[in-house]
């Protein structure tokens, strides 16, 4: 076809037919024929003369079911059709606009088409529906590139949310975040608290990686809530919020310099402490492991006072009629700040004894007269000091026989009683010989010496101990303990039956506080059902005045702020007033919570001075002798010279060191009559902590549902978990989630003063449903775990009352006199003169002192003026609920037996006795 006939087709106005039917495959015809030849897709021309596009269709995207607008534009262009998918859009579907080119003069044609959702739909070729623009101008036709058109949308899930983390502060944060699938696809968003994050002004984050959010270094503000928002045309979905917590390890701090040695002479320790702030655990961060205090052994250098060696031989005579000796202070000599000897180091003396006359010449160079009377003077003076000496000696002989003549009165008033039976039938009691005298009073009161006859025991009988079933004379009201035939045990046992509480013998008071008017005899204050007393002893109070004497317990929160790990072991306890002053040693008891173990703790006893600060008086493993400590499993007994507010410090020094904690449960219905509430206290194991809970408990209501339990709780950092478990399922539901409750070891091992409290709320599904039975678990992550069986009606009127067998010392606050102690005066008397006096056969009071388990520190008590009467004042302190003078009337037989075997005796002098005990009563 020639250029000129396409020219001259093109010129014509197209009709109907002209334009594209919708259904031809090929180019739209330009004639009314439908014989006449379709135009070519281009038509060679001169450079410049096709249609030029000046706009064409976009990519375009349906969103929901509005119809997309597609346009094109070209210059010079006579026609412009749009082709879809391959087929012509019919003409009638084209909007067509026609301008004129000012600058060229060309002509310049737009066109318009729309495209619906549902011809997108419904086209399923092999690619995305497209639609072209084609161009006509007088020498060809131009096409435009394709456009496709998509139907948008996004879905609402996350292919991927993102997940919480927890991670040490520097570490790497990676936040992962997958999209919903989507048309266009979606761009992605990073909120952090709700506010954009905008990675272009902070290098450590990145927000480019794969919609990804990445920290490369965890700072403490990059904690918080973050969210990943996907957005395209269509829509905006939000995932689930990711919590990131950038958590601190916590850190050791240097060890401080070591402390002086706390001894000022001989073995003690030096210890040095750091602290977990460097940097302090925050945001859940793991705290320091290992200990914070470290102590080692050491010795100071004791001071060594200096002595003097022998003195020398003397000298020979001078012409001065003198001589020397002379002597040096090395045996030793002084060392490490010890005091020089004292006394002169050089002696000097008249050779001559006296006899130096005429200038002081010697003997041999005076006159032969002088030295004939001279020699008289020496003949007398001899014969003077043998009649001297024989006088002396004839005294002596005199002495020594008359005192064997009333040695042999004193063992003939100690003749056996034959017809005394050997079986005791009850436990052995002291008894006032004032009610049946046994001895001759000089006997009675005279130290023991090597006594020949051994009836019974003749150590006890002659210090007026007897047995029971021999002698039934009076007792005084409130001395000895009647009715009691609990089989004899060891102290430990007894002392721990000491602390088991009676739940109904507890006072309700609120004020912990006793007070009485003591005088010289003494007596003994008790804070009932705390295990808190005081013992005041006969002759501690000056004779003609008398003390209005306080005990107390503080119920505040303690002013005593442990250091380091340490923690408080027991009550803080006030006795007063402090000006007063005593002769001897009183006896002050405090419970404690403490697994007593020296190798796991060092306990400390600490008092509160004047001005509101904490002092340290000894550590209870110290040698000192300004006070004393005996440590027993449930309670410290301390003897003290003054007054004032004591508290006892546990040190931990191991993982080992637990502390004990009683358990107990309580129940009661709560306002709502279908639910029932548990209240699960573990507080430290002193009678005063559990007569706190008791109190709180009937304010509201609550019954004991179970037997308290003892749990070892160690200070290895691993908390404590309290679970409700076996809730019977179809009476009893309780709360999803709440069934079990953690603690965290710092709440638990350096808690405050009131008990720990998890509650528990049970709801039955019926009001018809009375009986709970369930079980407690309390337990230390990799350490000790104790379960409480919980069997009750929730009826009061069905309910069985929890009851423990103790004593009940509400009754006795205070006892003035002779009835608060145990050991009758007369008897205790005895046994000082016997054992205060020094014996060669080791029946001392270092030997009573053995024998009642007190091994330490005994150079306290060897600067008493009477050693045996603070050790038996420490004995009534450790028996003043249970009277057990079974262990000390066996401590004084056994020494008795010990005694008989020291002495030199024949068979023929003694019949040994039979010491077989009667074992019904444990002895």
């Amino acid at each position: 076809m020639a250029l000129g006939d396409v020219q001259s087709q093109d010129a014509a106005s197209p009709g109907a037919s002209h334009g594209p039917s919708g259904g031809s495959e090929g180019a739209p015809a330009l004639g009314g024929s439908e014989n006449s030849e379709a135009l070519p897709e281009s038509i060679p021309s001169a450079p410049g003369t096709l249609p030029h596009f000046m706009e064409e269709p976009d990519d375009s995207y349906i969103i929901k079911s509005n119809p997309i607008v597609l346009r094109c534009k070209a210059k010079p262009a006579m026609q412009i059709f749009f082709k879809c998918n391959g087929e012509w859009v019919h003409q009638n579907e084209h909007v067509s606009e026609e301008s004129l080119d000012e600058a060229t003069g060309l002509k310049v044609r737009e066109v318009f088409i729309n495209v619906t959702r549902q011809q997108v739909e419904d086209f399923h070729g092999p690619e995305d529906y497209w639609c072209q623009c084609v161009a006509w101008s007088h020498l060809g036709t131009s096409k435009s590139r394709k456009a496709s058109v998509r139907i948008a949308y996004l879905r609402k899930n996350f292919e991927q949310d993102p997940q919480g983390k927890e991670v040490p502060i520097e570490g790497m944060i990676v936040l992962h975040c997958r999209p919903p699938e989507g048309v266009p696809a979606a761009e992605v968003e990073w909120l952090k608290n709700e506010e954009p994050i905008d990675s272009n002004l902070d290098e450590n984050i990145d927000t480019r990686a794969d919609h990804n959010l990445i920290i490369r270094q965890a700072r403490l503000s990059d904690s918080g809530n973050y969210t990943c928002m996907a957005a395209n045309i269509v829509a905006k979905r939000r995932s689930l919020s990711a919590t990131v917590v950038v958590y601190v390890n916590g850190g050791w701090s240097s060890w401080t310099e070591w402390s002086n040695c706390n001894a000022r002479c001989g073995r003690g320790w030096q210890k040095r402490s750091r602290t977990c702030t460097n940097p302090a655990p925050l945001n859940g961060g793991a705290f320091c492991e290992g200990m914070s205090v470290q102590k080692i052994t050491c010795t100071s250098l004791c001071p060594v006072d200096g002595s003097w060696e022998v003195w020398s031989e003397w000298s020979v005579c001078s012409p001065e009629c003198e001589h020397l000796r002379v002597r040096e202070c090395v045996a030793p000599p002084p060392r490490n700040g010890g005091k020089f000897c004292e006394g002169p180091g050089q002696e000097s003396e008249n050779c001559t004894e006296g006899l130096c006359i005429q200038d002081k010449k010697p003997l041999h160079e005076i006159k032969p007269q002088n030295l004939e009377a001279a020699s008289d003077i020496a003949l007398y003076s001899g014969l003077g000091a043998a009649v001297l000496a024989v006088a002396v000696l004839v005294v002596g002989v005199t002495l020594y026989r008359r005192s064997q003549s009333n040695s042999l009165l004193l063992n003939s008033s100690m003749q056996p009683d034959l017809t005394v039976s050997r079986t005791y039938s009850g436990p052995i009691c002291l008894q006032d010989p004032m009610d049946k005298e046994l001895m001759t009073e000089s006997s009675l009161f005279n130290p023991l010496s090597d006594i020949k006859v051994k009836v019974q025991s003749s150590f006890m009988v002659s210090l007026g101990v007897t047995e029971r079933a021999e002698f039934h004379g009076k007792a005084h009201p409130g001395t000895f303990p009647h009715g009691n035939h609990r089989p004899f045990g060891t102290i430990q046992a007894r002392n721990k039956a000491m602390y088991i509480q009676n739940l109904a013998s507890l006072s309700t008071a609120s004020e912990l506080k006793t007070t009485a008017l003591f005088g010289h005899l003494g007596g003994r204050l008790v804070v009932p059902n705390t295990g808190v007393s005081l013992l005041i002893p006969h002759g501690a109070i000056p004779e003609e005045s008398s003390w209005e004497i306080y005990l107390a317990i503080t119920q505040k929160e303690s002013s005593l702020q442990p250091e380091g790990s340490d923690v408080l072991l027991g009550p803080e306890v006030t006795c007063g007033p402090p000006e007063v002053s005593v002769n001897t040693p009183f006896a002050l008891t405090i419970p404690h919570c403490a697994q007593v173990n020296p190798e796991h703790w060092n306990i400390h006893l600490k008092r509160r001075t004047q001005q509101g600060k904490w002092e340290e008086v000894m550590s209870v493993e110290e040698e000192t002798t300004s006070c004393y400590c005996l440590l027993d499993p449930y309670a410290c007994h301390i003897l003290l010279n003054s007054f004032g507010t004591y508290a006892l410090i546990g040190e931990p020094i191991s993982d080992c060191a637990a502390r004990q904690l009683k358990v107990a449960v309580f129940g009661c219905l709560s306002c709502n009559s279908l639910d029932y509430n548990l209240r699960v206290y573990c507080m430290d194991n002193t009678p005063c902590a559990f007569q706190e809970v008791v109190s709180d408990e009937r304010l509201q209501g609550g019954q004991l549902l179970e037997e308290p339990k003892l749990l070892h709780f160690k200070g290895n950092t691993c908390s404590l978990q309290i679970s409700v478990l076996d809730i019977p399922p179809f009476l009893w539901r309780i709360k999803p989630f709440t069934a079990c409750q953690e603690v965290p070891f710092s709440r638990v091992w350096r808690g405050s003063a009131r008990p720990l409290l998890c509650a528990f709320s049970l709801e039955r599904y019926s009001p018809g449903t009375t009986q709970l039975s369930c079980k407690v678990c309390v337990r230390q992550l990799k350490g000790h775990e104790q379960v409480l069986h919980v069997q009750t009606s929730i009826l009061e009127s069905e309910r069985e009352t929890i009851t423990f067998f103790a004593h009940d010392d509400s009754n006795f606050p205070a006892q003035v006199g002779p009835k608060a102690f145990k050991i009758p005066l007369s008897i205790r008397q005895r046994i000082c003169a016997t054992f205060d006096t020094p014996s060669a056969k080791g029946k001392d009071w270092q030997m009573l002192a053995q024998k009642n388990s007190i091994n330490r520190n005994l150079s306290y008590f060897a600067t008493q003026s009477s050693p045996s009467a603070v050790i038996l004042d420490l004995w009534e302190a450790r028996h003043q609920h249970d009277g057990d003078l079974d262990s000390l009337a066996c401590a004084l037989e056994e020494i008795g037996r010990t005694h008989s075997k020291i002495c030199d005796i024949t068979d023929t002098e003694l019949e040994e006795p039979d010491f077989s005990y009667s074992r019904q009563n444990g002895l």
